[in-house]
């Protein structure tokens, strides 16, 4: 009988400070903290240990030095880290070209026609693991499921350093204990709210009359009850190993509570991913949006239209319909940091719609020329005169 549970989300452990503890292995067994100090900075990784005093990624490093004065903090090396995440991602495409890849130490592979090669999904998983171990000197934990959804929440069962695989069929039952928190896409606010509603686990919200979800939480609702009972559409998808993102993202010196400014800035982003789209000739399939509140909550919504995403307008048009529904649902606080990215890249193969003009494109290319010959702000929308242009920070698209 074929397996379907063919999807695996693999992720390394703790990964900046496994790679730290390669040069400083007088660190092992002590809570280490990897991120920038300064009022501002964050904690990119925490060690086991130092998670045990509650310090976690994204927390302030300030807030992480109250918790657990004796951690050692060190800054980030990624001129040490990218080396391993090459050849971490080279051993996942030793097995199968469906590869997404979601960050330097994470993705997803669909291993789907490779048994016969290589043996089953739990033997590639272990395989991986393995190499992983013996190439690079860390560890990676392994999440085996039908779809990504489970298959990740599945990895951070699993960790660290463990391999979890989940029999189709067992999807619901598999998440059903598990806080509320663990499935994918439920943030801080979200999770208070189904409090309110008496929703502590995965389960309580698979139990929830589906009309109650809609009822508070739109649309949205009826994919929350589906994703609780661990039934997701969610292909893995391979991307070009040397160009998996475009992003952009900006933090405001201050916590930022204009509409106006919020836009004008989501535009000013859309237009610069669409220039990088342009100039690697490529088009994106998925529009990420990334807020970030004080104190430090960060959420992502993404969205797939269906067709290649190209042109500055079609960017910002989805992000903003992302940004507003997010927004309204956090109460229209300040923002502190806000990105656009892509996802899904692809060759530009586009078509002309009917009615359709290939003005914007005409229009782009024109545009880029000048910034590359003049600089990014030589020719600025009068959405964006406001405000000072601020440094966009160019990076992989938020997840």
């Amino acid at each position: 009988m074929v397996d379907s549970a063919t999807v695996l989300h693999v992720d390394l452990d703790a990964f900046f400070v496994a790679m730290e503890l390669l040069r400083r292995p007088e660190l092992r067994g002590k809570p280490v903290v990897v991120g920038y100090l300064g009022p501002r900075g964050v904690v990119s990784t925490a060690s086991y240990e130092a998670r045990r005093y509650g310090i976690r990624s994204a927390m302030p490093t300030l807030r992480a030095r109250e918790l657990c004065s004796s951690a050692v903090f060190l800054p980030p090396d990624f001129s040490w880290y990218a080396p391993a995440s090459k050849t971490f991602h080279a051993i996942l495409r030793s097995y199968t070209p469906v590869v997404e890849s979601v960050s330097v130490d994470e993705a997803y592979l669909d291993v789907a026609g490779s048994e016969q090669l290589f043996g089953t999904p739990v033997a590639i998983a272990e395989a991986i693991r393995r190499r992983v171990r013996d190439e690079i000197g860390i560890t990676a934990s392994v999440g085996i499921a039908a779809n990504r959804l489970v298959a990740k929440v599945a990895s951070d069962a699993a960790k660290p350093d463990g391999l979890l695989r989940v029999p189709p069929g067992e999807e619901s039952a598999f998440l059903a204990p598990r806080p509320v928190r663990d499935l994918p896409g439920i943030g801080r606010r979200t999770a208070e709210i189904l409090e309110r509603l008496g929703v502590t686990t995965i389960g309580d919200l698979a139990a929830l009359p589906e009309s109650v979800l809609v009822a508070k939480f739109g649309r949205h609702g009826a994919d929350l009850r589906r994703r609780a009972l661990g039934i997701a559409d969610d292909r893995v998808v391979a991307l070009r190993p040397d160009r998996r993102s475009i992003s952009r993202e900006h933090t405001f010196a201050r916590d930022e509570p204009s509409a106006d400014v919020l836009r004008a800035t989501l535009l000013r982003q859309a237009e610069r991913v669409a220039d990088d789209l342009a100039r690697e000739q490529r088009a994106a399939r998925t529009v990420v949006l990334k807020l970030r509140f004080p104190p430090f909550e960060t959420l992502t919504r993404s969205h797939t239209p269906g067709r290649q995403l190209l042109y500055t307008e079609e960017l910002y048009r989805e992000a903003l319909r992302l940004f507003e529904a997010a927004w309204d649902e956090h109460a229209r606080r300040p923002v502190r940091l806000v990105g656009l990215g892509v996802t899904g890249l692809t060759e530009r193969a586009r078509q002309l719609a009917l009615g359709e003009s290939t003005a914007p494109a005409a229009l782009q290319h024109a545009l880029i020329d000048l910034r590359d010959r003049f600089g990014d702000t030589v020719i600025r929308r009068a959405a964006e005169l406001e405000q000072p242009p601020p440094r966009e920070s160019p990076g992989r698209a938020p997840h």
